[in-house]
């Protein structure tokens, strides 16, 4: 897989999950059992806001000639789904959500891994 690809991904999956937290949190967060106060769905606007901007990023960077910023942009985007992969994954063994939270987990492992070996073995970035 290309670098290109992997970022085209990203941008897929962040879009899709930031329009869905931006758009309607209640029936995001309700496809993973959990119900929403008003301050919850404030958080869950603000976390689809983000997602939204990291799917800018992915899509801009997707053909970036390798420098700097682009190895940056792969360490960044390593280090937030290796994380997010950690606390999916706690959330989903103390049972805060349902079985569709393995999704979670399963896509920032994915997309960890993927960005981890853009970075660290094959520091070319291609």
């Amino acid at each position: 897989m290309k670098l290109s690809t992997l970022l085209t991904i990203n941008t897929i999956v962040a879009g899709v999950f930031g329009l869905a937290f931006v758009l309607v949190p209640d029936t995001a967060m309700s496809l993973y059992g959990a119900t929403l106060s008003p301050a919850g769905v404030l958080v869950a606007r603000l976390f689809g806001a983000a997602l939204l901007g990291y799917a800018v990023l992915s899509w801009f960077a997707r053909n970036a000639s390798e420098s700097e910023a682009r190895s940056a942009i792969v360490l960044a985007m390593f280090v937030g789904d290796a994380l997010g992969f950690v606390v999916a994954l706690l959330g989903q063994l103390s049972g805060v959500v349902n079985a569709v939270g393995w999704s979670t987990v399963a896509i920032y492992l994915l997309l960890a891994l993927g960005f981890g070996y853009f970075y660290f073995m094959k520091p070319s970035n291609s």
